[in-house]
């Protein structure tokens, strides 16, 4: 009996296992990071390359991460109309902590605060979290669900010839369909001049006759 078991084991303890799902959870998110001065920058932002198996596992806790900072979103607006332009450690920034306009920004930044916690213990990178809330989050307000897609790739992982797919963030790098104009040829443009000029000519021949 399975006894509300559910998931791929994977092969892997399950220790073991919870660690992967994080990593690559937060593999996906540091691919947006801005990696122009990192020697070890991913080749295409929102995209990771794993196994198809791991891939479905993992795509769950990618789009429940998401949606814990989808939500927070109207807070963090909420809490940045309270906030304060003062800098920080300021005498005006002292006198803003010491007023009730800190409690208000406080008690609206509160729900922000614990998604961005929850987001960190689900994924276990602060890094990967602070690129989720700041700039993925943003793009799926109007969404309501499925933020990932799974592409199968044809060719095999070496040496244990496993099925590769690849896990991309939705919107990032979608087709567009574009229709394509008809092409005129040179071949074309030349036989519509050659009937052209029968038609003029027979009508010219027409004119000269009825007078």
């Amino acid at each position: 009996m399975r006894h509300r078991r559910r998931g791929r084991t994977l092969g892997r303890s399950p220790s073991h296992r919870k660690a992967m799902l994080k990593n690559l959870a937060s593999a996906l998110f540091l691919t947006e990071r801005d990696a122009s001065l990192d020697e070890n920058a991913p080749k295409v932002a929102g995209r990771i390359t794993t196994t198809l198996h791991k891939a479905k596992e993992v795509r769950p806790l990618v789009e429940k991460c998401i949606t814990i900072a989808k939500k927070s979103i109207p807070s963090a607006e909420a809490a940045e109309q309270l906030n304060t332009s003062a800098e920080r450690g300021s005498d005006e920034w002292k006198k803003w902590r010491q007023s009730d306009e800190w409690q208000k920004w406080a008690t609206a930044r509160a729900p922000v605060v614990a998604a961005r916690r929850r987001v960190i213990q689900l994924i276990g990178d602060k890094e990967a979290a602070k690129i989720l809330f700041d700039s993925i989050a943003e793009r799926y307000v109007d969404r309501p669900g499925g933020y990932t897609r799974i592409l199968r790739l044809a060719t095999p992982r070496l040496g244990d010839a496993g099925q590769r797919a690849i896990l991309e963030l939705v919107g990032k790098h979608d087709r567009e369909n574009v229709a394509a104009e008809k092409p005129a040829f040179d071949d074309e443009e030349a036989n519509e001049e050659d009937e052209a000029e029968p038609t003029a000519t027979a009508a010219a021949s027409e004119e000269a006759g009825d007078e």
